[in-house]
């Protein structure tokens, strides 16, 4: 297995990232990095946690800015620097800190399903940009057609983890929709980052109250997008399961159904929404950023046996995926991982789509071009407040039903200790609580009183 990225941090020439200009040995012939240090190739797994805790330092100092660290380093010399922070930070024993906790992984050849879609940015990119490998693990990522097979084939044991809706492993857990097993949800992948799309032959009809008769479409029933869709036309007065009809349509055919007339619109991850507009076939009515600013999409999530079996390999996991969900959050590496990740293996779209999407810097499909950078965005931390409400939503649409110890199902799923552990570990800032109040569409939800929460809307089935 080649590490392309457990490269010499104190070099001037190695690109962490690994990007176009790499003068790396790896990426220039394909043999091991700068000759003053050991082959990653050939490197124990210890040695390869100590090069990832000794990369990771580094990277934290220049705030995750390689072309800082590489000017640096080729100014001051590696050695020098290597030098100085030695004198104010102990190397050895944070390395010998990171190694009495987590030993080398017990498993190192992994698959991790993905759907092919923006919102699993950072579960698709790092594989082809080295970040499995820097914690020592072989992990492929395998293209999956939906949730439901994604489900399934996590639950048969097929994946080892995978890339999920945040609703999924809660649902899962309680065993709605499918047996029950228990979940963990260590780490959110992406917040904002959907849309509502209309077809082009509804211009004419901007005003939700007016969607009465429509069909919509959605990836999955326990989703994001269903509960925000539901709770949007909720609010102009539409009931989701009288005056519309929602439909379960895999992403990849949303666009195909928009263009036949199988769907008058859908609640989508991207980049399909910006594909009916690249397509000339639909417009984005809204971002769903507008009905709740930072709301949660996808996530990690994997059985709970999995991390309870292999706490070593888990633990290599997380600090992958978290890591590059950092990386992705700085809009400067936005362009480099749209071109990571368009090829056909993995989200098989053009790039310009991708990076409208990633960017934020988009046309809307209705004569403008709009700019908001954090149309999508990437944070790993699972609030125990956002699963409480996700949870509020399953109840008030008759998905759950019974008492229901939100705050216990929350906690028992969404991993937020775990989270942020791993992060302040690589150098993040982690929030120092679990919960706190959000605001959907102007209304403030107070994770201290769900059932009062699901009680105060005018439609449901609660």
């Amino acid at each position: 297995m080649t590490i392309k990225s457990l490269g010499n941090p104190y070099s001037e020439k190695t690109d962490l990232r690994h990007g176009a200009d790499c003068g790396c040995d790896n990426c220039l012939a394909g043999h091991g990095h700068d000759t003053d240090h050991a082959e990653p190739a050939t490197m124990s797994s210890e040695a390869m946690l100590e090069r990832a805790v000794e990369s990771a330092v580094v990277r934290s100092v220049f705030g995750q800015n390689d072309v800082s660290r590489r000017s640096f380093m080729g100014m001051m010399g590696g050695g020098t620097f290597a030098a100085a922070l030695a004198s104010v930070f102990p190397m050895d024993k944070a390395k010998a800190a990171i190694l009495d906790e987590l030993g080398a992984p017990e498993k190192t050849d992994l698959n991790i399903g993905f759907v092919p879609i923006t919102c699993a940015t950072p579960i698709i990119m790092a594989q082809p940009m080295g970040f499995y490998e820097r914690y020592g693990l072989n992990a492929q990522v395998i293209k999956t057609a939906g949730w439901a097979v994604a489900r399934d084939k996590s639950l048969s044991g097929e994946y080892d983890a995978s890339h999920m809706l945040t609703p999924m492993p809660l649902a899962m857990t309680l065993g709605a929709g499918s047996v029950a097993e228990p979940y963990i949800m260590p780490a959110v992948e992406n917040i904002n980052g959907q849309a509502i799309v209309l077809s082009n032959e509804h211009l004419d009809k901007r005003d939700p109250a007016q969607w009465k008769g429509f069909t919509f479409g959605v990836p999955f029933e326990y989703s994001m997008h269903n509960f925000l869709l539901r709770y949007y036309v909720a609010e102009f007065g539409l009931d989701p399961d009288v005056d519309i009809q929602i439909r379960v349509v895999p992403p990849p055919e949303m666009v195909a159904n928009l263009r036949a007339g199988n769907l008058d619109g859908y609640l989508s991850p991207d980049p399909f929404n910006q594909r009916a507009v690249w397509e000339g076939i639909g417009f984005i009515h809204t971002l769903t950023k507008d009905i709740w600013e930072g709301h949660p999409c996808c996530a990690f999530a994997a059985p709970l046996s999995f991390a309870e079996q292999l706490p070593n390999t888990y633990g290599a996991l997380l600090k992958s995926i978290v890591d590059a969900t950092q990386y992705a959050s700085d809009p400067e590496n936005r362009k480099e991982i749209s071109a990571a990740i368009a090829p056909t293996n993995y989200l098989n779209q053009p790039v310009p789509v991708i990076e409208q999407v990633l960017t934020g810097t988009f046309a809307d499909g209705l004569g403008e071009v709009q700019k908001v950078p954090d149309r999508i965005d990437f944070d790993p931390f699972p609030w125990h407040s956002m699963g409480v409400w996700i949870l509020t939503q399953m109840k008030r649409w008759g998905y759950i039903e019974g008492d229901v110890d939100y705050k216990a199902v929350a906690e028992q799923v969404y991993l937020a200790g775990d989270c942020k552990k791993v992060m302040e570990g690589l150098g993040y800032e982690a929030p120092d609580v679990t919960y706190k109040s959000h605001t959907i569409m102007g209304k403030t939800f107070d994770p201290a009183e769900p059932e009062a929460y699901v009680q105060s809307f005018p439609i449901g089935k609660a």
